[in-house]
């Protein structure tokens, strides 16, 4: 509330605190009330009329629109299943009480008893006996309640764009639905479901600058995880066979309509699988959530129809990048050739990127906008990928794939390496890349590499982000419209 509401008593945010102090002065105080029992909800009411015709029940909800007439009012109240019309007369609930139900505010949650029948018009309403104000709304609902469009007002206050969007809260019911059928999908698979620290003296497991904290008992740095994959691969280590985790991951990078700094993952791995079992999961768990949340595995995203029906198209990263930039990197041998040869066709790169980095750098701005239908991406340079095993037939590459649909990188998965020796080398590979400046190289682990040295079998392991799944499954153009709370900068 500014000053100059507190000073107007014409605006409506004193008219509600006045209607609130009277309420109270009568002893009606709608916020000591700490219960109420109700026995239907809305959509209950509207789908099984034919049984509740004339039946008295008991509602609660959210005053969504109000109208009156004299000595009869209609209002529609909502709870979380949807809207019923309610209908009150002053022969019903007696003057005094039907005058204060004039005086409630769209916005007030109210409990009330009555008899359920239909309108003139056909409309399902329950005509109230008795009504209690369960909570004074204080501040007014969007003018147009049905249609706030404010987006950034709708992400600082997702508590109102979930009150007035229907929706809005139906995206969320559904990203709920998809988690539950990716944790039944892994549980079936017979994956154990575990929980990894969020807190490390290490932000490993991935290529991504970290969010830094401080422990001060410990008096020591800690970083925010950016993935769980070297704690599950050491659970792999001590004998479990298949773990999977669904938890939150931080990256403290830019913000855009396919990132925020904390976002949903799904991580699983595989004792005795590779990336080929990976891959067979990725389009299960796609393919079959598409299924279980639309009732297909073909849908329309943005506009685009898109079939999700496995099997997916495979295409290495280096024949992607031939066919579409023209440049053939089987041909060139150095990270300088690359790097000339990704200037020449246009491309802006590093200048100490190496040859891996050369060839990821034309990849994304060459091919990934055109990977419209799901495609894995497969086959990886060394350099690129740290913790993946090196393909037996050409050891500079690896065996790790990215499926892609509508141009997102929806996973990521490989083959574990499980080498501990080449593991060694390719973190102090990242570590002079950290040193001349790359704040995303990984770190050096040794009790990862400690583990290791006791042994990791031959695994298989994958990456699944949750929210771009659900953006893909619920037609959301932004990672925002399917967090509830992403990050935003505070208002000045």
């Amino acid at each position: 509330m500014t000053e100059a509401e507190r000073l107007d008593p014409s605006s409506e945010l004193a008219v509600r605190r006045r209607k609130l102090k009277e309420l109270q002065a009568k002893g009606q105080d709608p916020f000591k009330i700490d219960r109420y029992d109700f026995t239907h909800r809305a959509a209950e009411i509207l789908d099984n009329f034919d049984s509740l015709e004339g039946q008295q029940v008991t509602i609660a909800g959210r005053i969504m629109s109000k109208r009156g007439h004299g000595k009869v009012s209609f209002a529609h109240i909502q709870d979380g299943s949807g809207l019923v019309q309610i209908y009150a007369r002053i022969n019903e609930l007696g003057e005094e009480e039907y005058e204060q139900f004039k005086e409630l505010d769209l916005g007030d949650i109210i409990g009330g008893v009555g008899k359920v029948f239909k309108t003139r018009r056909g409309e399902i309403t329950v005509g109230l006996k008795s009504y209690t104000l369960l909570s004074k709304s204080l501040r007014p609902l969007p003018e147009k309640w049905h249609g706030l469009k404010d987006t950034d007002l709708r992400y600082r206050q997702r508590y109102v764009d979930l009150m007035v969007n229907p929706d809005v809260r139906q995206v969320f019911v559904t990203r709920s639905r998809i988690i539950q059928f990716i944790r039944d999908y892994m549980t079936k698979e017979g994956f154990l479901e575990v929980e990894t620290p969020m807190l490390s003296p290490i932000a490993g497991g991935a290529n991504a600058r970290p969010f830094v904290t401080y422990h001060n008992a410990l008096d020591m740095e800690l970083y925010l995880r950016i993935a769980p994959e070297l704690y599950l691969k050491r659970l792999i280590v001590g004998g479990f066979e298949k773990v999977f985790e669904i938890n939150r991951n931080f990256r403290n990078e830019g913000i855009d309509t396919k990132h925020n700094p904390e976002y949903t993952a799904m991580e699983c791995y595989q004792a005795f699988g590779n990336n080929e079992d990976m891959m067979r999961i990725t389009e299960e768990i796609i393919a079959g959530a598409a299924l279980e949340v639309t009732g297909s595995m073909k849908i329309t995203y943005q506009g685009v129809d898109l079939d999700l029906t496995p099997p997916w198209q495979r295409i290495s990263m280096l024949d992607a990048v031939k066919k579409y930039s023209g440049i053939d990197f089987s041909t060139i041998k150095t990270a300088e050739e690359a790097r000339k040869a990704a200037q020449e066709h246009g491309f802006k790169v590093g200048p100490e990127a190496n040859w891996g980095q050369v060839l990821e750098e034309v990849f994304d701005a060459a091919v990934e906008p055109k990977l419209i239908q799901p495609v894995f991406i497969t086959d990886h340079p060394v350099e690129i990928s740290p913790l993946s095993k090196r393909k037996q037939d050409d050891p500079e590459f690896t065996a790790r794939f990215e499926p892609f649909i509508f141009a997102r990188e929806m996973a990521n998965g490989f083959s574990e390496l499980n080498d501990p020796i080449d593991q060694r080398c390719r973190f102090e590979e990242q570590m002079k890349q950290k040193e001349a400046g790359d704040d995303e190289a990984h770190p050096l682990d040794e009790d990862f590499l400690t583990a290791l040295e006791y042994g990791l079998p031959p695994t298989g392991g994958l990456g699944i982000g949750i929210d771009r799944l659900v953006m893909l499954l619920t037609d959301s153009a932004s990672i925002r419209d399917v967090i509830l709370f992403p990050t935003m900068r505070p208002k000045e």
